[in-house]
């Protein structure tokens, strides 16, 4: 188990982070007192819920009729803007 001060977790935040899952439970102490602990999330490889996720059956209704518009792809829209810039 690896034990950082409260100094060096503000210093290093994301690194530290990013380290608690090799390093399991991280300390964090304050004058030499336990004062946090960063616990590493058990079950990181769980799918994100809007990868699974299902439309109701009103808003798939609705999609089906077609009165919802397909709209422009954000992608082309973001990539437009930035050739704006170069």
């Amino acid at each position: 188990m690896k034990t950082v001060r409260i100094r060096e977790l503000h210093a290093r935040t994301g690194e530290l982070v990013r380290q608690a899952s090799f390093h399991g439970q991280i300390l964090v102490t304050d004058r030499g007192r336990v004062v946090a602990r960063i616990i590493p999330e058990k079950d990181g490889d769980r799918v994100p819920y809007f990868r699974y996720r299902k439309p109701s059956p009103e808003f798939q209704l609705l999609d089906d009729s077609g009165r919802t518009a397909r709209g422009t792809d954000v992608t082309v829209m973001i990539s437009e803007d930035r050739g704006d810039r170069v």
